[in-house]
């Protein structure tokens, strides 16, 4: 059995491969020439497969994708091939979790507002100037500053795509006392907990009732662009977007209309549609929207994980056993 990998890996990675059976034969292929000279006697392939190389090849079986995503990697030829293709998917779930959980708690808590206050060295609570250093606020009395400031177990979230992601986020919610519904329509068995919002007008229904609406959906051809201007009216005007899912979901042009003429309270974004964000792109300045890198995957478990699903899957193909993360081509995920 035979697989080739490119571009090449180094040289432990490479070490464990190769230890996982006497039967494999593992090609770390120095150059693209190398990979399209041996491919063709393949079975197996690991890295970044094109339509050049599908079409030398003459017994590929399986295809290890080194990404989650697949918008960059398919390819029609690919689609149509027979082979099996897996991906990395189920690596990145609690760290995006954690990265959506302190989203809702800077909103909850205000803390894009407060975040430029102490740079400029400026100790004003929202709300009013009471700091409850006394006594002044009795019993049962609410206050400007009150409202001014949320609770989680106050908050409904709203989740699009209920994939491992969307899951492991709605248990975080779920145990800090947030109300949580979800749609996906590839999901058979929603998470527990979580009010599973059915049938077409699902998606509406779950955005006039959340708080926190977060997309946590892969890029593939049913969801590009599907989160427009008609969405975002569907929004409730106090509410927040968070999309830790792709940027090509979400049309800026639209997400920054909405913001402008107020139809809804904010955003946290993670990924966008054209990467990076421009410098001169209003939403950099917009004071309810917090902006990260593309960093919410961002953790030193990952690449542990990243390995140990490589040398598994490896070693259920030599051993003709059921791989993991089998993707329909045709969907991307």
């Amino acid at each position: 059995m035979k697989l080739v990998i490119h571009p090449k890996i180094d040289t432990r990675r490479l070490n464990l491969l190769v230890s996982v059976s006497e039967e494999l034969n593992v090609i770390n292929a120095e150059s693209y020439q190398v990979a399209l000279l041996e491919i063709r006697e393949a079975n197996g392939f690991y890295g970044k497969i094109t339509p050049e190389l599908l079409a030398t090849s003459t017994c590929l079986q399986w295809i290890q994708s080194p990404t989650a995503s697949l918008e960059h990697y398919i390819f029609p030829e690919l689609v149509r091939h027979s082979c099996t293709l897996t991906n990395m998917q189920g690596l990145f779930y609690d760290v995006i979790a954690d990265h959506v959980l302190m989203y809702i708690l800077m909103f909850c808590r205000q803390m894009p507002h407060y975040t430029r206050q102490q740079l400029q060295s400026n100790w004003a609570p929202l709300g009013g100037e009471d700091t409850r250093s006394d006594f002044s606020v009795g019993p049962g009395m609410v206050t400007a500053m009150d409202l001014a400031h949320s609770q989680l177990a106050d908050m409904t979230v709203g989740l699009i795509g209920l994939g491992s992601i969307g899951a492991e986020i709605a248990s975080h919610c779920i145990k800090l006392g947030m109300r949580v519904s979800g749609v996906d329509p590839y999901c058979d068995t929603p998470p527990e907990g979580v009010e599973f919002m059915h049938g077409d007008d699902g998606l509406e229904q779950l955005l006039g009732k959340s708080d926190f609406v977060i997309i946590a959906a892969p890029h593939t051809p049913e969801t590009v662009g599907m989160f427009d201007s008609k969405r975002f009216s569907q929004m409730q005007d106090t509410a927040y977007l968070i999309n830790i899912g792709r940027g090509a979901i979400v049309p800026l042009n639209d997400l920054r209309q909405a913001l402008e003429t107020g139809q809804i309270q904010g955003a946290a974004l993670d990924v966008m549609e054209s990467e990076p964000l421009g410098v001169d792109d209003s939403l950099w300045k917009h004071p309810n929207v917090i902006i990260t890198p593309h960093v919410a995957a961002c953790s030193k478990r990952v690449a542990e994980r990243h390995l140990e699903t490589l040398l598994e899957n490896v070693k259920r193909f030599t051993n003709h056993k059921p791989l993991l993360n089998v993707v329909n081509k045709a969907r991307w995920f």
